[in-house]
């Protein structure tokens, strides 16, 4: 995808920072907008339209990673929606990512996309692996709601948290079996919704609804529901 000016662009549901539920440290994240796989489910129901969302920029993109980095990000996450439905956009926001992130003397932060892809299909599609080039980390597979697990940052068993970089290795290795009893989730406010940040368990959107509304917080509608 490109924008009016025939830059390459993607499209985006979202982007918040800092993010400190999906990855190590503090993060920027990214939610690109349109997923065919549409996961039984999935707490990201908005992000499955390719009609939502809105056109950004690579070079915008980069612009805002540059002063991720500035404050101090560790790291930025790419999620959706399915981020290798923009395969081609997404190779360049990562080749750009990877060279801000040098440029900045930061070659510490690292680059996490989440897709519901499994690894064989990544492999037999050049236009994903070549997205994936600059990758340290990636966490693949389709998301099952009834195969919950209590590994970090991954939201069903059958999803694969894989290194693909040194850098990689060294931040995500400690983290492939780690499990927590109490899952992070962030709550974001800005002006015009409340973002539910993290990988919940069955039932903890619901709960977290029903705390937020004995707060006063009524919500007119959800992500997490047809």
């Amino acid at each position: 995808m490109r924008d009016a000016t025939g830059a390459p662009a993607l499209r985006v549901s979202q982007v918040l920072g800092p993010v400190t539920a999906l990855g190590p440290g503090r993060r920027l994240g990214l939610w690109v907008q349109g997923c065919p796989l549409a996961c039984a489910g999935c707490m990201s129901r908005h992000t499955w339209d390719p009609a939502g969302g809105h056109d950004v920029s690579v070079e915008r993109l980069a612009r805002v990673w540059r002063r991720g980095l500035a404050d101090g990000y560790d790291g930025l996450t790419v999620s959706g929606g399915e981020p290798l439905e923009q395969a081609q956009a997404l190779a360049a926001l990562l080749d750009t990512a990877d060279q801000v992130r040098r440029d900045a003397g930061r070659a510490d932060a690292d680059l996490l996309v989440y897709t519901g892809w499994e690894e064989p299909e990544i492999a037999a599609s050049p236009a994903a692996s070549l997205a994936l080039r600059h990758a340290d980390a990636v966490i693949t597979g389709r998301y099952r709601a009834g195969e919950p697990t209590r590994l970090v940052w991954r939201g069903s068993a059958n999803q694969r948290l894989t290194p693909r970089t040194g850098l990689g290795r060294r931040r995500y290795g400690p983290h492939l079996d780690r499990r927590t009893d109490h899952p992070e989730l962030q709550v974001q406010v800005t002006q015009d919704a409340v973002h539910i940040i993290g990988v919940p368990r069955p039932g903890e959107l619901s709960s977290l609804a029903r705390d937020l509304t004995a707060r006063g917080l009524t919500f007119q509608e959800n992500t997490w529901r047809p």
